[in-house]
């Protein structure tokens, strides 16, 4: 079985679940059940499914769940698009988040093309 914590992908992941959490703490309390918990939860979905992936048995398996991993990253920074233009986050707090998004699916396809022995 793989181990998720020595993968860059997943450290990257949970740094970003918990700036999320933490990004969301000063939301309005209108937005506890909607955009907060919807960013958490993308945050959340990511991290997890790296995990979930690394512990299928099958290569097939573990690229999948690394590719539905994508799909919650690039949900996760639309809805961190949508706070920065409500103004719930700073521009700087938010480009920051993006950023580290952006390196998590830039690390996550390196990883994908290793495991498919592309160059």
């Amino acid at each position: 079985m793989r181990d998720h914590r020595k993968l860059r992908a997943f450290e990257l992941a949970d740094e970003l679940v918990l700036a999320i959490y933490s990004a969301t703490r000063s939301f309005p309390n209108d937005e506890l059940f909607g955009l907060s918990a919807q960013l958490r939860r993308s945050a959340v979905s990511v991290a997890s499914n790296i995990v979930e992936g690394c512990a299928r048995s099958s290569q097939a398996d573990y690229l999948r769940f690394l590719d539905i991993a994508l799909g919650s990253a690039r949900e996760l920074e639309y809805q961190l698009s949508i706070a920065a233009r409500l103004g719930y986050l700073e521009s700087t707090q938010s480009s920051e988040l993006a950023a580290g998004s952006n390196e998590l699916v830039r690390v996550r396809a390196g990883l994908m093309r290793s495991l498919r022995g592309e160059s």
